[in-house]
């Protein structure tokens, strides 16, 4: 089943399930599997959010990127489509998508 399919308390299971997940890789010290977790659960909680509360052309900061915020070309589902920019104001030729579980209002 996606992630879109999923009811709001199914959401939670899963992030809470996800949660206890990434602390038992993390015991047992497998970073590998402690980002790819903490990937599913960015995802996991973009569908929790309201797509239509991200503006596009607005710039976001990046939730553990301080180094650089996120200018929003278009969304596309719960993915953020746009730019890196970096501190200088710079923006990167490459577009990329990102959750928007992880921009933040500036």
């Amino acid at each position: 089943m996606r992630y879109s399919d999923y009811t709001v308390e199914q959401l939670r299971e899963e992030l809470g399930q996800l949660k206890e997940a990434s602390q038992r890789a993390e015991q047992l010290g497998d970073i590998q599997e402690v980002v790819i977790v903490e990937r599913k659960m960015q995802m996991v909680a973009s569908y929790l959010l309201n797509p239509e509360d991200y503006e596009i052309g607005e710039i976001y900061e990046i939730q553990g990127d301080p180094g650089y915020t996120f200018k929003i070309s278009f969304l596309e589902g719960v993915m953020a489509w746009g730019h890196r920019v970096n501190l200088l104001g710079n923006e990167e030729e490459k577009q990329t998508a990102l959750p928007i579980s992880i921009l933040q209002k500036k």
